[in-house]
């Protein structure tokens, strides 16, 4: 019959002994391994039942109803006592002294098992693997939930049983089974590093320097033309600009009548007949030069705008 992975025979063997640790014997082996002591009478009775090789047993802590497996060494323990290793006591919360419940099992051969290192020394171990190997042929099984321990080199490294295939306990003895490894319990993923973000004053200064290097418009910066074709008879001057940041042109010295008619009337559409009468006044304002700015301004006279045909606006 099967219970929870393992099988008990119709007659087994069963019976509860006190336990102690190894330290109260001269056998300090078992340490590194999961096999225990027991009394010449365990043998007998043993012997007389029908059970399977090698033997493996049951330890059950009553009062806790924790479990695990194990092997076992020889019979040479006194009448009601059984030696076991420490860290299996712990396991099994067991106290020096205290009574645990031994039953014989039949495990099936593992094909899996995960193990979950305490720390992560036993990774840096030079090859794990081939210690592991080495440690784990004190072992007769494995159960879901120990902590085993592993000795290497002056130090005990603890390692828990995770996972194991094809039930929670199983038997390690003459099988090829899969090992894998779970991260360590200490073991903490590596941080990201972060850029440190820019000081206050720092992110001011850079949006100044942006700012200063974007260029300004300036306007009217080009040449004037006229519509005539004709050249200019003033030069723009930087400097000359009005509230709004618009540069407009000074007219020099020699600039004619007309031009100053033209400033005078700016903004306004000359229409019809006051075209002529722009030209008078510009004729009297230059009469008081000379004869070679009068033709000038005489020439410059004739050009108008709107020089079609004139209609009057009352028809």
């Amino acid at each position: 019959m099967f219970y929870d992975g393992y099988a008990y025979h119709g007659t087994t063997f069963e019976q509860t002994y006190r336990c102690y640790p190894s330290s109260f014997i001269d056998k300090p082996q078992i340490e590194s391994g999961d096999k225990i002591i027991m009394p010449p009478s365990a043998l007998d009775r043993l012997a007389s039942l029908q059970i399977d090789y090698p033997m493996l047993f049951e330890l059950r802590n009553a009062s806790t109803d924790s479990f695990s497996h194990c092997g076992v060494l020889e019979f040479i323990a006194e009448e009601g006592v059984i030696y076991i290793p420490y860290w299996m006591m712990q396991n099994l919360l067991l106290q020096e002294g205290d009574m645990v419940r031994v039953r014989n099992v039949t495990l099936p051969k593992g094909t899996y098992v995960k193990l979950q290192p305490h720390t992560t020394d036993f990774l840096d171990i030079a090859n794990p693997k081939a210690i592991l190997e080495t440690a784990l042929r004190n072992y007769s099984c494995l159960t879901v939930g120990d902590s085993i321990m592993v000795p290497y080199n002056n130090k005990k490294y603890f390692i828990d049983i995770v996972e194991a295939k094809p039930s929670n306990g199983i038997s390690i003895i003459e099988t090829d089974c899969e090992v894998d490894f779970a991260p360590p319990l200490d073991y903490k993923e590596p941080e990201r590093p972060v850029a440190p973000a820019p000081a206050k004053g720092e992110a001011k200064a850079r949006e100044v320097d942006v700012a200063e290097a974007e260029p300004k418009f300036n306007p009217f910066t080009g040449s004037g033309r006229r519509l005539d074709g004709r050249p200019l008879s003033y030069e723009p001057q930087p400097g000359a600009a009005n509230s709004n940041g618009q540069s407009h042109p000074v007219a020099s010295s020699s600039s004619s009548g007309s031009e100053k008619a033209t400033q005078q009337n700016r903004g306004k559409l000359v229409f019809g007949s006051n075209v002529e009468r722009s030209t008078k006044e510009t004729t009297k304002v230059g009469a008081g030069k000379d004869r070679k700015q009068e033709e000038e301004a005489e020439k410059e006279a004739k050009f108008q705008a709107f020089s079609g045909k004139k209609y009057s606006l009352r028809g």
